[in-house]
Parts: structure tokens; C-alpha cells; sequence
């Protein structure tokens, strides 16, 4: 059933990815009418996440974010498609990023790097950062039930060289590597909300405490990396920046939990300039005191 499902649904998938931008958008707008207004999709989740995380707002004022987040959400599903096709001059076009100096620079350090961000924007494109790296670079995503949507998802984020790295791959491929001396660029996407059973950090996001993600600082410490915030904006729609910042060239100096800290800050900073393009739809909140 996988697979019939997977040949069903591919021929559209492709047929999508050759759409030129212009009409790739209308189908955006028409996607997100279905979504928003006739499946309702995660809505409960995304106004719980705004109610908590902008109670300044007026209902008004957050109802104006929910829909153009999901407009966003629509925009960044099909981009994800389009990769399949894309071509590198389109891509180089329509995500840029300021400073890749930052990790070149880095690179000549002899460490592996580790760069965190969050769903926001479009991280889905930030792979094409891949094909400016000397080291190996490694997108960690979780597994997707169907092996061949899963296979699907690897092709086409790795598209630009990037080498995906499922969650339960990850501490034995850095592990592996590290004993090697492979150096390699690991990107972690940090915001999402741990198992109630790995929730070994509390610390605050938007002025709620809850349990955050700390692989990244844990396993840069562990295996002595580099650690770089990436910030991703959208500039209009289609085209995006993202800027890079170090965090800690020595974590192992800095206090337990101290760098997840001030990621979550640096993170929350940037939703607060255009909170309509992260993903509310995750579940970020749900534990919480």
C-alpha cells in the first residue's frame, strides 16, 4: 500500500516541482483556502501556541498572524517540492546567505561545526548552504513512516550535497565520525518540544517555562564543536536571507543548558520581527508550567 500510495502520488509531485514560481504560488493560495477554512488543519494548536506566546496581542491582531502563517506554511510546502527541480542559479537567486565567511573561516579551526536554528522562514532551503561547505554537511529530520516518502524527503533535501541523518542516527554518525577525525557541519533544528522522558532542561520561550531541546549544545560539547546560530528572514515571498553568528567556539567552557538558553532567546528575537513565518502548528508548548 506504500508503494501505491508513493506511485500514485508522485507523477503530481514532479508536475508540481515544473510549475514556474508565479503559478506555484497560486496554487499556494488556492492550498491554503482548502487548509485553512475547509480542513482546519492543527488550528486548536497553532491559536494555542499564539495565545501563549503573544497574550499582547489583541485576538484581532493574532487572528491577522494565524492566517498568513498558514499562507506561509502553504508557501513552504510546495518550495520544499519545487527543490526537486530547482536549479542551482534559481536557488543561488533565492536564498542567500550574508555572511558564509563565518563558517569558512570556522572551517580552518579543524572542528566540526554545529549550527542550530528553528522552524522558521524557510529552513527547509537552507541545505543549499551545503554546496559552499568543505566539510561534510548533515541534515538531522525525523523518519517518515513510508519508506519511499521517506526516500522522496533524503532526495530531495540533500539535493545540494547535504547527507540526511535520521534522530536516532545522529550521536552514532557524529560519534563515528569524530573517532575517524571527519569534520563535518551538523545542522540541528532546536525548537521543537522534547519526549516528556528526554525533558532535562527547563527554560524559558516567550515567557513560558518548558522543557527545550539540548542535543545540540549536549553533543557539541561532547565532541568539542563549533556551535553557529542561523538566522533565516523571508525578504518576499520566494526569497530569503539567512545570517550566521557564533555562539560558542569552546561550548565546553560554557555552563550546562547556558547555550540552548540563549538560542531559545535569539530565536523568540527573531520570530518577534515577522511572527507569521514560524511554524505554529508544532506542539512547542505542550508541557509547560
Amino acid at each position: 500500500m506504500q508503494f501505491i500510495a508513493f506511485i500514485l502520488i508522485y507523477p503530481l509531485l514532479w508536475m508540481i516541482s515544473m510549475l514556474p514560481f508565479r503559478l506555484l504560488y497560486l496554487l499556494s493560495d488556492f492550498l491554503f483556502v482548502i487548509m485553512y477554512y475547509i480542513v482546519g488543519y492543527r488550528k486548536n494548536t497553532v491559536r494555542k501556541n499564539l495565545l501563549i506566546s503573544l497574550p499582547h496581542l489583541t485576538d484581532k491582531e493574532r487572528l491577522v498572524i494565524e492566517k498568513k502563517s498558514y499562507h506561509h506554511l502553504c508557501d513552504l510546502f510546495l518550495e520544499m517540492i519545487k527543490t526537486l527541480t530547482i536549479s542551482d542559479k534559481e536557488m543561488n537567486k533565492r536564498f542567500i546567505t550574508k555572511n558564509i565567511e563565518v563558517i569558512k573561516e570556522l572551517e580552518t579551526k579543524g572542528k566540526s561545526i554545529a549550527i542550530m536554528t528553528g522552524h522558521y522562514a524557510s529552513y527547509e532551503w537552507s541545505i543549499s548552504m551545503n554546496k559552499s561547505f568543505s566539510f561534510q554537511g548533515y541534515a538531522i529530520y525525523k523518519k517518515i513512516a513510508n519508506s519511499y516518502f521517506d526516500k522522496l524527503v533524503r532526495d530531495i533535501r540533500s539535493k545540494f550535497g547535504a547527507t540526511l541523518i535520521t534522530t536516532k542516527e545522529t550521536i552514532p554518525t557524529i560519534e563515528e565520525n569524530f573517532k575517524k577525525g571527519h569534520l563535518g557541519i551538523y545542522g540541528f533544528a532546536s525548537d521543537q518540544s522534547p519526549k516528556p522522558t528526554k525533558a532535562f532542561h527547563w527554560g524559558i520561550f516567550f515567557g513560558t517555562s518548558t522543557p527545550l531541546q539540548t542535543g545540540a549544545e549536549m553533543l557539541s560539547k561532547r565532541f568539542d564543536m563549533n556551535i553557529v546560530f542561523m538566522r533565516i528572514r523571508k525578504i518576499k515571498r520566494g526569497f530569503y536571507e539567512a545570517e550566521l553568528e557564533i555562539l560558542s567556539d569552546n561550548p565546553k567552557s560554557v555552563p550546562d543548558y547556558e547555550l540552548t538558553d540563549l538560542f531559545m532567546k535569539k530565536l523568540e528575537d527573531l520570530i518577534l520581527e515577522a511572527p507569521e513565518y514560524y511554524l505554529w502548528t508544532h506542539k512547542r508548548f505542550k508541557l509547560i508550567k
